[in-house]
């Protein structure tokens, strides 16, 4: 997370404060536009903090991208029956290992982009790991074969893409928010990476 997302709720939330504290002195002063200028201020500087924290928590799941870099490491071992075990690592040191059906690896993520005036903000490209799963060469296999799929993304308190498309108003802070996918015949043992960059996914072979 940028620093602008973890020190901007607090100064922002202590100009508020700073300003509700001025405007009671200055309703108990009698000097009451002063004061209803300092509440108005004191308010928006709390709402400000307020979005800031929201953009924070909602970020959490997701990592900046300023460059190609590693999003997954996974180890493949092939099984019977167009099977394969998928070792993943991920760069926080979390490790999950599933069995996925398919002649090929699968990997998607979520790209949110924002525009100039939010990177002022300290909001840059973010992106989210999302899917790992299995694809079959054939079209008729993948359509009538078995298919397996499971879940990368982290916990987080809520689905900042639905927040966003909720929100009307974000409009003008968005780019654009995309998904990307890539995959990778996966016939012997073997470790890949999958990278992102601000092109979109990528799988490399590295062993």
């Amino acid at each position: 997370m940028t620093a602008a997302l973890v020190w901007g709720p607090w100064i922002l939330g202590a100009l508020g404060a700073l300003c509700l504290v001025l405007a009671v002195l200055g309703f108990r002063g009698r000097r009451f536009i002063a004061a209803s200028t300092a509440t108005l201020a004191g308010l928006l500087w709390l709402s400000l903090a307020a979005l800031f924290v929201t953009l924070g928590a909602g970020l959490a799941g997701y990592r900046a991208l300023t460059r190609e870099e590693v999003a997954l490491r996974v180890m493949i071992t092939p099984l019977a029956g167009k099977k394969f075990l998928a070792d993943a690592r991920f760069p926080e040191g979390r490790a999950e290992t599933w069995e996925i059906t398919g002649d090929q690896l699968y990997v998607d993520a979520r790209i949110l982009k924002w525009h100039g005036i939010a990177n002022l903000l300290g909001l840059h490209t973010a992106y989210e790991l999302d899917r790992i799963g299995g694809r079959y060469r054939d079209i008729a296999e993948e359509r009538a074969a078995p298919r397996t799929i499971h879940a990368l993304g982290a916990p987080k308190p809520f689905d900042l893409f639905e927040w966003v498309e909720r929100h009307t108003w974000m409009a003008p802070l968005v780019d654009a928010e995309y998904g990307s996918a890539t995959f990778i015949d996966v016939d012997d043992i073997a470790a890949y990476e999958v990278r992102v960059s601000t092109t979109g996914l990528l799988i490399r072979k590295v062993e």
